[in-house]
């Protein structure tokens, strides 16, 4: 296997053993956190037989004494953000997945993308802007602003992308609220979306986990085909 010279972005993985191609899930984190914050759930997807690659915000900022976190855009007090910063974001992250494909053993097939919080922004922008690369979507307590949803044309990829939405009820961060739109924007725009809520708060509980892994499996990893 021989690995890209430079990446635009820092990253983790998690490579099966074997010469692949595998079945991929590309997990983007939350504000303030690290290209290790998801990676201890790979093992728990597919078994560990997935290649999990869990790239790193180019935007640091401390997170505490001696600790920096690191984020995809800026964020303001009250949440909002700049669609330009944002389209920086989704731009370098674009670029530094096309270079995984072209240096991990990724089978192009199957390729979910997955995201957590401010990770579930950029998961809903590289998706949407470009279904017919990703077998399917996953949002984590997360949110899909109204002028992504505005930008994006109707069309038939964009109707077979198999999404996940899960979000906690009690989430103090993110209001359950815009899950919920965004579970009607993904409608608007037809996107067929399985949409969970859970009594948790801003966070992936083993309830979650579960749905999770068994979404992945049936729609994205192992999904059964009909003749």
């Amino acid at each position: 296997m021989s690995y890209a010279a430079r990446m635009e972005l820092l990253y983790t993985a998690h490579v099966p053993a074997g010469d692949g191609p595998f079945s991929t899930i590309i997990a983007l984190h939350g504000w303030g956190a690290s290209a290790h914050d998801l990676l201890g759930l790979a093992p728990m997807f597919d078994g560990g037989r997935s290649l999990v690659l869990c790239p790193q915000g180019p935007l640091a900022l401390q997170a505490g004494p001696g600790q920096v976190g690191y984020g995809w855009f800026p964020l303001t007090g009250g949440g909002d953000a700049n669609p330009e910063e944002v389209k920086a974001g989704i731009d370098k992250l674009d670029t530094f997945l096309d270079e995984a494909l072209e240096a991990l053993p990724i089978d192009r097939r199957k390729i979910a993308i997955l995201g957590f919080s401010q990770g579930g922004v950029m998961a809903y922008a590289l998706a949407l802007r470009n279904p017919a690369k990703y077998a399917g979507l996953v949002a984590l307590s997360s949110w899909l602003p109204d002028d992504m949803v505005a930008a994006i044309p109707k069309n038939s990829e964009i109707e077979n992308l198999q999404t996940l939405v899960i979000h906690g009820t009690k989430d103090p961060m993110i209001s359950i609220d815009l899950a919920r739109e965004s579970r009607d924007g993904l409608a608007k725009l037809g996107v067929p979306t399985t949409y969970r809520e859970y009594e948790m708060g801003h966070e992936i509980n083993p309830e979650a986990l579960r749905e999770i892994n068994g979404w992945l499996d049936g729609k994205v990893l192992n999904p059964v085909l009909v003749a």
